[in-house]
Formats: C-alpha cells, structure tokens, sequence
C-alpha cells in the first residue's frame, strides 16, 4: 500500500508559475512509475506528466514545454513545476503512483484566473 500526499496548489493568474509536491510513504519499493494527473469539471481524468524509474519523464502535449516533473528518490517525493499557466490548466491535480490502478493521493486545486 501506498499513501501519497500533495501540496503546492492554490491561485494564480495567467502566465504564473506553481509547483505541486507530492510525498509517498508505505510500500514504496513497489513503485515504479510516480506523477501527475489532472480533472476539470465535466471532463475525465488525464495524465499531464509521468516520471518513471530510470529517469523517463513522459508529458501530457498540451504541458510539453511548460510543465516540468523531478523526482527527489531520497524524499521519496515528485514535483510539477508548472510555469506559463494557462486558463485550461485549472483543474484538481492527483498524485499517482503506478498508473491505474495505481495509488491516489488526494488532489490538490489549481485555478488559473484573472
């Protein structure tokens, strides 16, 4: 079993920057994959950036180039710098370990507003 726990999201107007940590604890030698997903309302669940173990960082197209994940293994935390935000960035962001099924964290809301 793995517990992931988020911080970093809150307000920020377009074009900010905001970065999201993410803490696992519990069985953390089965995880080989640690990221980010993202749901705004009325629309599904997507992933927006994967790190995976080895070093493979796998983005959402729409974050390419904005969004950046890293992985500190000895904290056993991950991060979403996430810079040139936009309007359709807003949305609860999910901490995921091991894609579906996977491990939940539970979520953490970035508004990108005016």
């Amino acid at each position: 079993q793995v517990q992931l726990v988020e911080s970093g999201g809150g307000l920020v107007q377009p074009g900010g920057s905001l970065r999201l940590s993410c803490a696992a604890s519990g069985s953390i030698n089965s995880i080989y994959a640690m990221g980010w997903y993202r749901q705004a309302p009325g629309n599904a669940r997507e992933l927006v950036a994967m790190h995976i173990n080895g070093g493979t960082k796998n983005y959402a197209d729409s974050v390419k180039g904005r969004f950046t994940i890293s992985r500190d293994n000895a904290k056993n935390t991950v991060y979403l710098q996430m810079n040139s935000l936009k309007p359709e960035d807003t949305a609860v962001y999910y901490c995921n370990a091991n894609y579906y099924p996977g491990s939940w964290g539970q979520g953490t809301q970035v508004t990108v507003s005016s």
